[in-house]
């Protein structure tokens, strides 16, 4: 973009912090901003505000929302005996939208990856096997990806959990080896879930 000044490049800038944004995209990204009304812009920037400002880890499964417990853990048309664990809140956001899943979820924050420095106590793993020795649920459905580290996590959560008397189980290989949550189809995931297997 010709004639960059410093506030302008200091956008661009931080357009290609984002992922997937090369200085291409941000550039687009920048001329649609500088196209949009004030008021068009100024709601974007607000909205990013807001989801800094207003959104929170809950405090039961480490989703994220703006109460605390999140909607879900509060629901009480949800099977509170079936506990779905992922990596990240946006695969939250993937399985709901698949709309074929009715437990609650427990959200790791990662997965194991000791060669990156990622060990189970930088996972919420504690939080999960303290909820699964309350009682109330009788299964775990793990649903990291599929990667070597998901397939790690979820074998160690296996043996984590297993004494504790609850079925673990895995997403059926309905999703491709090197796929993940967040990017597969909703039809991908209602028959991963469908079709989940003991681990």
């Amino acid at each position: 973009m010709a004639g960059r000044t410093d506030v302008l490049g200091r956008l661009l800038e931080e357009l290609e912090k984002l992922p997937g944004v090369g200085p291409k995209s941000a550039e687009r990204f920048c001329d649609h901003i500088l196209r949009s009304s004030q008021e068009e812009a100024l709601a974007l920037a607000q909205a990013i505000r807001d989801v800094k400002e207003r959104l929170h880890p809950c405090s039961r499964c480490f989703s994220i929302s703006e109460v605390d417990p999140c909607h879900v853990c509060r629901d009480p048309r949800r099977d509170h005996s079936l506990i779905c664990v992922v990596e990240q809140p946006r695969d939250v956001l993937a399985i709901e939208r698949a709309a074929a899943y009715r437990g609650l979820y427990h959200v790791l924050g990662g997965r194991l990856a000791p060669l990156e420095g990622v060990g189970p106590e930088q996972l919420t793993i504690k939080a999960l096997v303290a909820r699964v020795k309350e009682g109330s649920v009788r299964e775990v459905v793990v649903a990291t990806n599929p990667t070597a580290e998901g397939e790690t996590t979820a074998l160690a959560l296996a043996e984590l959990l297993k004494p504790l008397g609850v079925t673990v189980s895995r997403l059926a290989r309905g999703m491709p080896a090197g796929a993940s949550v967040e990017t597969s189809s909703a039809a991908v995931l209602t028959d991963a879930l469908r079709d989940r297997r003991p681990l």
